[in-house]
């Protein structure tokens, strides 16, 4: 994976999808919009996988550095 879209991708997962599963959760509540809940946990469900595989694709990144400098 390129640096660039790592670094968006880790942006998206630290910042945007917390910050959207809070907004939803919320607003929905405020407007007794239905399912705001299941959206907002979902959006959660979703981040939490993109962290998982971005934490992955870091771990390998490291292990294949340090293997280069040996």
């Amino acid at each position: 994976m390129k640096n660039e879209i790592y670094d968006f991708l880790k942006r998206i997962a630290l910042v945007v999808l917390p910050a959207l599963a809070t907004l939803v959760i919320t607003i929905f509540q405020i407007w007794n919009i239905p399912y705001g809940e299941q959206i907002g946990a979902t959006i959660t469900a979703i981040d939490m996988a993109l962290g998982v595989i971005l934490g992955i694709s870091s771990k390998n990144y490291y292990r294949n550095l340090k293997r280069n400098k040996n």
